[in-house]
């Protein structure tokens, strides 16, 4: 199977699987090239790169045409990006804003979210950023990740998010008063299809509630996850699956550009492989990727399983309940599960060492605890 299908059955959206950065890119670029009314580009990382100058020259042009083009880039995560880079493309008649501008009081809450719709008509979901460590087919070279073209109804949807996030960006909007409820998280759902919306606030985490609800009744799961350090109920789900028969395989990483983040997933390993949970590293390249199959639901987009991505950030999901989907996502898991290691108890046990336990364990405080403290208090001391 191709790494690139396209799915329609029992969905209301067309979806083509794009799991690799040289796939992804010239679709991108493609579609802003044919669009003629509008460009919505929301992104964590766009860097200053052969690519990302590819991709300011295409909105260029998609402004000379009399498309709406507007971009939108988290601060912190788009931190090196020279300031003086957007301005052709602000000559031209685009909009570009930074989500979240960067000062010590708010330095926390990002905007994770990785989204381009053209023409309310396409869009593009899922873990890839504007950056050259992206380019390549994820085993040789590139990092390995995944994401998905849709065309179809939740376009429009995804579409108003984008409006709404833009209109946000200053982060001094009154939905952020600290003791209201952030009307950040949200569900938007068609038949078979959900948009999970979720950031920081008050309020439970779509995301984090429909995977609750899924693993409870859950028989085959599979996830490839690049950053995992998940709520304790959602371990606890897990490991209920593998007690009741069901099977249960993670692909994490064996290589992160966060070592913290390896390390606090790492620290969990033995209790997972001692309740008959399968564990693999990827090997080749750097693990990017957020894709989750649990039976026939399937889970894609920018929120990895791990604390920031559950209660800290501002993030996209897209839920579809359909076999097709499902098949597909189960071809990607297993063509990425040649390229990994599998750990074993035995194996896991005879290479700890009291100074990598004691790693692991500081990794864990450090993300699991202090950093959504240090968020809670920030999303507190906004002001009014």
């Amino acid at each position: 199977m191709e790494r690139s299908e396209k799915i329609m059955d029992e969905s209301n959206s067309t979806c083509n699987w794009l799991c690799t950065g040289d796939e992804v890119f010239p679709e991108m670029l493609a579609e802003i090239d044919a669009a003629k009314k509008s460009v919505c580009l929301e992104i964590y990382v766009f860097q200053d790169s052969p690519l990302g100058i590819r991709f300011r020259e295409a909105l260029i042009l998609a402004c000379k045409r009399g498309a709406k083009v507007r971009v939108l880039m988290d601060a912190v995560g788009s931190y090196f990006l020279p300031s003086h880079f957007w301005g052709s493309l602000r000559s031209a008649g685009g909009e570009v804003r930074q989500f979240n501008p960067v000062t010590l009081k708010r330095l926390i809450i990002r905007n994770h979210r990785k989204l381009l719709v053209c023409d309310e008509r396409v869009a593009f979901v899922g873990g890839f950023n504007i950056a050259s460590e992206y380019e390549g087919d994820g085993v040789k070279c590139g990092w390995c990740d995944v994401g998905l073209k849709i065309e179809g109804a939740l376009v429009a949807q995804l579409a108003a998010s984008f409006d709404e996030m833009f209109g946000r960006a200053d982060f001094r909007h009154k939905h952020f008063m600290p003791l209201r409820k952030s009307n950040a998280k949200k569900i938007v759902a068609q038949p078979k299809e959900q948009l999970l919306f979720s950031g920081p606030g008050r309020g439970r985490n779509p995301f984090k509630r429909a995977l609750h609800g899924d693993l409870k009744r859950a028989q085959n799961v599979q996830m490839i996850i690049a950053y995992f350090l998940p709520t304790w109920r959602l371990r606890r789900d897990l490991m209920s699956v593998a007690r009741r028969g069901g099977k249960v395989q993670l692909i994490l990483a064996g290589k992160s550009d966060v070592l913290l983040s390896m390390l606090a997933a790492q620290g969990l390993y033995r209790r997972f492989l001692k309740g008959n949970i399968e564990i693999y590293e990827y090997q080749p390249q750097i693990l990017h990727a957020k894709l989750i199959v649990v039976d026939d639901i399937v889970y894609l987009g920018s929120a990895n399983l791990d604390t920031r991505s559950l209660r800290i950030n501002y993030e996209l999901m897209i839920r579809f309940e359909n076999k097709t989907i499902a098949n597909e996502a189960r071809a990607i898991f297993s063509k990425d599960l040649k390229h990994c290691h599998r750990v074993t108890a035995e194996e896991w046990r005879k290479s700890r060492s009291f100074w990598r336990k004691l790693k692991q364990r500081w990794a864990y405080f450090l993300l699991n605890h202090l950093d959504p403290y240090l968020a809670r208090r920030q999303w507190r001391d906004l002001p009014k």
